[in-house]
């Protein structure tokens, strides 16, 4: 029996990368999927292309997770289209120039917005719903590099630990609720984030797909099952 046919599931930073290839594998599982980001024409795009697999129903928001209003309205327009929300994954982020030497705070800023805040309100707008109908299930999207801290990830590394820090905390705030909470903690994925970051090596890296079965598995676990950590890491 499949445990995801016909629930529905947030996407966030689905447009591109590790988002794109969750909402694709999420889809193909049965689960109707509501697509956010800033890049319209891309979660469009990728709409259309879910809607013609036939195996779930896809619906493109325009979303700015910096923006507590627009996050709000993403899960109200979720809600007006499927009825409720069962999985929300917190997947936008940011990886830009990390050292506390360059100086860089505009940078700095969008990535503690979008990596930390941006995950916040996330949770606030869809917890309480989930915790009504004690149902739900949360998956934040971390990295290693909340695990570990390099000589070039200093400010990412801390909005990545701050990600694992909420997770662990918030899955301790709702036992015993119905909803559930996931952290996984990719290592280096070869999507457009990766490509423009310096913090690279000569390992292969992950595909975007191996991260999208990782969520699928938590996903797909029975109710009473929570899969409250996964890190995954090129060989």
């Amino acid at each position: 029996m499949n445990e995801l046919q016909g629930k529905t599931a947030i996407i966030t930073g689905a447009s591109s990368g590790i988002g794109l290839a969750i909402a694709k594998e999420l889809a193909g599982e049965g689960v109707n999927v509501v697509l956010a980001a800033r890049r319209a024409e891309k979660l469009e795009e990728l709409a259309s292309e879910i809607n013609q697999m036939g195996t779930a129903k896809a619906l493109a928001v325009q979303t700015d997770m910096t923006n507590k209003a627009d996050v709000e309205q993403l899960v109200q327009k979720a809600k007006a289209a499927f009825e409720h929300v069962d999985i929300f994954v917190n997947n936008a982020g940011q990886m830009l120039s990390a050292t506390v030497r360059s100086g860089k705070v505009e940078e700095w800023e969008q990535m503690i917005d979008v990596n930390i805040k941006g995950v916040l309100y996330g949770i606030h707008a869809v917890l309480p719903s989930m915790l009504d109908r004690s149902s739900g299930h949360i998956i934040n999207i971390a990295s290693v590099s909340g695990l570990e801290v390099t000589k070039m990830s200093t400010v990412y590394s801390a909005t990545k630990y701050a990600v694992r820090a909420i997770s662990t905390g918030l899955e301790k705030e709702l036992a015993r609720t119905g909803v559930r909470v996931t952290n996984i903690s990719p290592g280096m994925v070869d999507t457009p984030l990766s490509s423009a970051s310096s913090r690279s090596n000569d390992r292969k890296k992950l595909e975007a797909a191996d991260i999208a079965k990782a969520v699928t598995y938590a996903a797909a676990q029975p109710d009473y099952v929570n899969v409250n950590e996964i890190t995954v890491r090129p060989v």
